[in-house]
């Protein structure tokens, strides 16, 4: 739902494709084609929801989708660290154009347009949500199959930006086995049931470590509860992440694209099931 569909007072009964409230798309947006946007989300930080996001655009690129991300942790991006890109995003006389990973993942962060990637943020909100709606608005994302929005922790300015301003097709919760961690990532889950968004499911992180000498499995966080989590609140469960020492290095060498993982692929396999799922019932 975006902005002006949100504010207007037909919009639960509306039937219509267009709308003459609606802005009129963009040169950016007339040159892009974006089949599914997935916000990842969860209120909590620290479940590491940079490192699923970017895992599961490895994971599809792997299975052949063109896929991109849109990095809306404006203060504290990430995600151009974890793929080692540390060039400035370019444009031309139709937008911004998004650096492209090794293996072709288009990425557009804040990071890429500072002249220094260690310089603070020191925004307040409406910049912050101006941004987040330019990031849509005046890139160039082309043809893509999926668009993951790596969303802050929280409930606030700009999770609720990208609901209202994007097309967004679906939510991914990212949790951890802490009930602390449960407790908040609930709210964000029933932030976005108010916002009608369908959620494609949760994936449990940090589940566990396996000890490098004996192959324990060892549930440092607690025991996992994802599974339980999502059943609880009636979306579905898209699996359980460990932590894995491995990846942390990688994301810090900007080498996630050659990081493998099986956990990871059974993810994002079952998150497009989900969305092809989704589509199925739509039509």
């Amino acid at each position: 739902m975006s902005e002006a569909c949100g504010s207007c007072p037909s919009a639960s009964n509306c039937t219509t494709k267009t709308c003459p409230s609606q802005p009129e798309k963009t040169k950016a947006q007339e040159a892009s084609n974006i089949k599914n946007i997935i916000a990842i989300m969860s209120g909590k930080g620290g479940v590491g929801k940079s490192s699923v996001t970017s895992m599961l655009a490895v994971s599809l690129r792997r299975k052949g989708y063109n896929v991109g991300i849109l990095d809306a942790d404006i203060t504290g991006p990430s995600i151009p660290k974890i793929f080692g890109l540390h060039g400035k995003a370019d444009a031309n006389e139709t937008g911004l154009l998004p650096v492209e990973t090794q293996q072709g993942i288009k990425v557009m962060s804040l990071n890429l347009l500072l002249p220094n990637e260690d310089d603070p943020v020191i925004w307040r909100g409406p910049i912050i949500n101006q941004l987040v709606r330019q990031f849509w608005t005046d890139v160039v994302w082309g043809e893509l199959d999926y668009l993951l929005v790596d969303l802050p922790p929280g409930t606030g300015d700009v999770p609720i930006t990208v609901m209202q301003s994007l097309p967004v097709s679906g939510i991914v919760i990212v949790t951890s086995p802490q009930q602390l961690a449960g407790m908040i990532v609930r709210k964000a889950i029933n932030m976005v049931k108010k916002y009608g968004a369908p959620i494609y499911g949760l994936v449990e992180n940090m589940a566990y470590v396996t000890c490098s000498h004996c192959e324990e499995r060892l549930e440092i966080f607690g025991k996992p509860r994802g599974e339980e989590e999502a059943n609880k609140n009636e979306i579905p469960y898209l699996g359980q992440l460990p932590i894995d020492p491995v990846l942390a290095t990688m994301a810090d060498l900007g080498k996630v694209e050659d990081y493998v993982s099986e956990s990871f692929d059974r993810v994002a396999q079952r998150l497009a099931e989900e969305i092809e799922g989704a589509k199925s019932n739509q039509g």
